[in-house]
């Protein structure tokens, strides 16, 4: 039996005779008789009380913890005092570096997990109530992947809780739990008649943030924080080496998306069109504090600003610029009297970046190199995405082949040639 147990009700004290004898303390009687007590894997000391009569069961609890302790399914004690969003509000204050996604994460479990299993003790936890919570949030959300998203988030609160010693398991993993399904909608790039149509349809000091995002696969926060010392116009290139970004209503200057800085081909064409833009628009210096909204401050010349002459305000910008925009091409229907444009996830400035891959895949671009121009983690990502826009084999095979006859051809001027 690991620990020891103490009887409240009586202590030991030396008698005239010098021998030990038993003795009443003043808490005899009253209150719980005995406390079982043991030190945890923490290093600190855990206890539980017994009523009078129960030191067999004060017996069998410590042995039962003993036993829990060395199979590596312990649970402190102090977990059933704990819910779900006591323990995941601090979780997720601490879990990542990344401020942004710490935030959505917050937001997830605030809006989508804690009206639902929030009040719940992490050790009463079963796979039905993940099961029950899961139904619910399918009506509340129908999306298959935003579901999964939050899941994923509530799986590794848990998953933090397991590792702390707070549950012996998580039930999000329990079999009977069915993980929402990605969903496997395809990327359905726009046409060049599209993106040059939106660009068009932009306002005059904006329409270069295409040739930007179409031109060089940027995603929007990065183009609204180009800046002009990113621009080598003479090697050809573009450092990506921070974006702008929104965080808590406040603007800041912060590392790319998982902070891949990297370095993207300039086309001869775009350089052009950004020159023209900075000529007619110079660049504006703008300071905006660095990764937080109360990080150093650090200046930028943009080379696309507001009205006011500051940095661009994306709501803005997207409600009044872009969708209009993509009204104008046709691309969403024109609101009606007094209504706003319809949502439109998949026609965001996201779209420029998937022309920018469906373009340079039909140019026969390796996966490897595209996923690096595009600053994502994993060229697997990228295949994924993509896969559906590379050319296929067979017409591999007809271009190859093609090129050969075609050449043939244009040498071949007739039997009379060979003799």
């Amino acid at each position: 039996m690991a620990g020891h147990i103490q009887d409240r009700w009586y202590k030991t004290e030396t008698g005239p005779d010098s021998k030990p004898r038993r003795v009443k303390t003043d808490r005899y009687g009253t209150g719980k008789r005995y406390r079982a007590r043991y030190i945890g894997p923490d290093g600190t000391e855990k206890s539980k009380s017994f009523p009078d009569k129960q030191k067999r069961l004060a017996e069998q609890w410590l042995n039962e913890t003993a036993a829990d302790m060395a199979r590596g399914q312990y649970v402190d004690p102090r977990a059933g005092r704990i819910t779900f969003r006591q323990f995941a509000e601090k979780w997720v204050a601490t879990h990542t570096t990344e401020v942004n996604s710490r935030e959505a994460a917050e937001r997830r479990l605030r809006l989508h997990a804690y009206p639902y299993i929030g009040t719940r003790p992490l050790p009463s936890f079963q796979p039905g109530h993940i099961r029950t919570w899961l139904g619910e949030l399918e009506s509340a959300m129908p999306a298959a992947s935003h579901r999964r998203i939050v899941f994923g988030t509530v799986s590794a609160a848990f998953s933090a809780a397991l590792d702390d010693g707070l549950i012996n398991k998580n039930p999000c993993k329990a079999k009977s739990v069915q993980v929402p399904k990605p969903s496997h909608t395809r990327v359905i790039p726009w046409t060049a008649h599209q993106v040059f149509g939106v660009r068009a349809a932009l306002p005059e000091h904006l329409r270069a943030t295409v040739d930007a995002a179409s031109g060089c696969g940027l995603r929007q926060g990065e183009v609204f924080g180009l800046s002009e010392d990113e621009l080598d116009y003479e090697g050809g290139w573009l450092a990506v080496g921070h974006q702008l970004k929104r965080i808590r209503g406040k603007f800041v200057f912060a590392l790319p998306k998982r902070g891949k800085v990297r370095d993207v081909p300039l086309p001869a064409d775009v350089a052009d069109a950004l020159k023209a833009h900075s000529e007619k628009h110079p660049p504006v210096k703008v300071t905006l504090p660095w990764r937080t909204p109360d990080g150093p401050p650090v200046t930028k010349s943009l080379l696309f600003t507001g009205s006011a002459g500051s940095h661009v305000r994306v709501s803005y910008f997207n409600d009044f610029m872009w969708k209009p925009a993509l009204a104008a091409v046709g691309i969403i229907p024109e609101p009606r009297e007094g209504e706003r444009y319809a949502s439109a996830p998949e026609h965001g400035m996201h779209a420029l970046r998937h022309f920018y891959a469906s373009v340079l895949l039909d140019a026969g671009e390796n996966i490897r190199a595209l996923s690096q121009y595009l600053g994502h983690a994993d060229p697997g990502f990228t295949l994924r995405t993509y896969t559906h826009l590379m050319p296929s084999s067979e017409g591999r095979t007809r271009k190859a082949l093609e090129a050969v006859y075609r050449a043939f051809r244009d040498h071949d001027h007739g039997p009379e040639t060979a003799q």
